[in-house]
């Protein structure tokens, strides 16, 4: 799909978030913004652009790896709510903006704004992140 950043895998998916891990439904992205740290994208493997396009085990597994992810931010980051975000208007793609919030924290009690700064990491504090996230997200995975 040439309009689809996620199925051409290039530059501009790349630019925005790191390949955390590839399971059966998702792949996981580490957003490179982490203003909200720990946020990631679980966005589903298919090129689909709504959720009454998958089947009903698609839905279950997909989500269940939606779930797999956001335990694995819980677990890591300690947030005190996880927000879950659906879009597609810019980006018709089936995925999840996996957000945690902390109470006193940047966007506590509303939604999340992705036009604030953003707070760009260097590149070996991605590395960490992504490490320990792809460790939580497997560990114990009979996937």
């Amino acid at each position: 799909m040439s309009d689809c950043f996620y199925c051409e895998n290039g530059e501009k998916l790349h630019s925005l978030m790191i390949e955390i891990c590839e399971l059966p439904y998702s792949k996981v992205y580490l957003n490179r913004d982490q203003k909200h740290k720990g946020r990631c994208i679980v966005a589903f493997k298919e090129h689909k652009t709504e959720y009454f396009q998958l089947t009903e085990k698609e839905i279950a597994g997909y989500f269940a790896e939606v779930s797999r992810v956001a335990g694995a931010i819980w677990t890591l980051y300690h947030p005190d709510k996880i927000n879950y975000a659906t879009f597609g208007d810019g980006v018709p793609h089936v995925h999840v903006h996996v957000v945690p919030k902390y109470k006193g924290g940047l966007n506590w009690g509303e939604p999340f704004d992705d036009t604030l700064p953003k707070q760009i990491l260097d590149e070996e504090e991605y590395r960490e992140m992504v490490k320990e996230l792809r460790t939580a997200i497997l560990k114990n995975n009979a996937l």
